[in-house]
């Protein structure tokens, strides 16, 4: 653990040194507000809560997070400082989660910052804090999915544009296995159990399941599991790749 808490500091010291932290958190938060209190008609609706702010954030996910776990390897691989990271008396499972768990801290300060908008719902009702509470839990939970298969696809390539691209694409199908859309194409020609199996892996729908408050442990699981999958592949494919 104290390897991990190196990498881990390095790395987060890395996102404030240079003007990703302040370009990130800034569009995050105009973006979170523009999306919650014009397009998600805040005001409109006549009601305190915070639910259009939670609605577009698998959207925002989709986007911001591909293009903050872009640099994760991409940029080690390119300027050649993978094999410095790698000389050090860590393995690549520590030197993988160290890396992950920093921009995933990363994002859940830029979460956090968002608080003046819990305190203006509390201002202007009474809205219900417990749902609040597990609906800023699940997004931390799948801002950690997007990071995993961010950082997984970072490994691919030494060139961070293809490294969001193909992010962004495969997030985007985790976004889509849930919708209706999606699900009626299959449907005419798939059993049940693969219809049911496709659904099962929509970041929707165990989001939505835990921003209306119900923390089950299936929905925990599976972000969790998720997580570990990707950053196990990202450490397969760095240890396939550290000779190129």
């Amino acid at each position: 653990m104290g390897r991990i808490g190196v990498i881990f500091r390095r790395e987060l010291a890395g996102y404030f040194s240079t003007p990703i932290a302040a370009v990130f958190i800034v569009i995050f938060l105009m973006l979170s507000g523009a999306f919650t209190f014009y397009l998600g008609n805040f005001f409109a609706r006549g009601q305190a809560d915070l639910i259009p702010f939670f609605d577009f954030h698998p959207w925002l996910y989709l986007v911001l997070i591909p293009a903050l776990a872009m640099r994760l390897w991409a940029e080690e691989r390119k300027g050649g400082t993978i094999e410095l990271l790698l000389t050090l008396p860590v393995t690549m499972g520590e030197a993988v989660l160290g890396k992950f768990l920093a921009a995933w801290c990363f994002t859940g300060i830029a979460l956090a910052l968002t608080f003046p908008m819990w305190i203006t719902v509390n201002v202007l009702g009474q809205p219900d804090n417990g749902v609040i509470v597990a609906s800023y839990f699940g997004s931390l939970l799948m801002a950690g999915g997007f990071l995993s298969i961010g950082s997984c696809m970072s490994a691919l390539t030494k060139n961070q544009v293809i490294a969001f691209i193909i992010s962004v694409v495969v997030c985007l199908g985790f976004v889509l296995s849930g919708f209706p859309l999606v699900l009626e194409f299959f449907s005419g020609w798939s059993p049940q159990f693969l219809l049911d199996a496709i659904s099962s892996f929509s970041f929707l729908t165990h989001f939505q399941s835990i921003s209306k408050g119900v923390l089950d442990l299936r929905d925990i699981f599976f972000f969790l599991s998720l997580i570990t999958f990707w950053l196990f592949a990202t450490a397969t494919i760095i240890d396939m790749k550290k000779a190129e």
